[in-house]
């Protein structure tokens, strides 16, 4: 199945596709890109969705980015349509090769449906503990994870793990938690502006741009203001 697979795929490679992919996709300079779009990623593994857990991860550590995603698509669809047990093994399964995640889409594709779905309503500490990783997917997958707890009616983690980011370095770090609080906003407006009346001023600027997206432009103004009163003084 695993070899059928990859053929499909290649089916639906485009070469200059490939090329505007390479560029996109800055961080992964060392994948190969096949120039697969979403969509047909997507069909391919909807026709391969019951691929054995041991071919998925052969998947999942190509250096072909699309195989990683169509390995990300798979083990969402298990995950939708397993038993208790069965999402038990695929989160397992998922942790422990999480090493292979290095892209940004990797990361956004599969840890809301695997790690947030398995996590919501169990021990979230594991979240804690990578939310301080030196691996910076490791610490994007704890905050994106949130994002199926959001979708549950939970903000409280979300707004948790971002306050371990405020001094975090890296962009990708500051657009995923800028990101997770806009969405935890859709669903606590209060809970979200209590966060940027604490946090606003030290916020990195990437990370409270996106935060307060949906906010009208007094508001907007208002927290942006406030960072640049703090950056002043500094």
């Amino acid at each position: 199945m695993l070899n059928r697979a990859r053929a499909k795929l290649r089916e639906h490679s485009d070469p200059e596709r490939a090329k505007a992919q390479q560029w996109f996709f800055k961080n992964c300079d060392s994948d190969k890109f096949l120039g697969v779009t979403v969509p047909q990623v997507r069909r391919v593994a909807a026709e391969f969705g019951d691929m054995p857990l041991p071919e998925v991860v052969e998947l999942m550590r190509s250096r072909v980015h699309e195989e990683r995603s169509l390995a990300h698509a798979i083990l969402r669809s298990q995950m939708e349509r397993a038993d208790e047990r069965g999402q038990s093994a695929i989160y397992g399964l998922y942790m422990k090769n999480r090493s292979a995640i290095h892209d940004w889409d990797g990361v956004d594709d599969s840890a809301p449906y695997i790690v947030g779905r398995h996590l919501l309503n169990r021990d979230k500490s594991v979240l804690y503990r990578m939310i301080r990783a030196r691996s910076i997917w490791d610490r994007r997958i704890a905050l994106v994870a949130t994002l199926w707890f959001i979708r549950n009616g939970n903000v409280a983690d979300t707004l948790a793990l971002c306050e371990e980011v405020l001094g975090d370095k890296e962009d990708l770090i500051h657009k995923a938690s800028g990101w997770m609080l806009r969405e935890a906003g859709k669903r606590d407006a209060a809970a979200l502006k209590h966060f940027l009346d604490a946090h606003a001023a030290v916020m990195p600027r990437t990370m409270l741009r996106y935060a307060i997206e949906r906010f009208a432009e007094p508001e907007r103004r208002h927290y942006m203001e406030a960072r640049k009163r703090e950056a002043g003084t500094g």
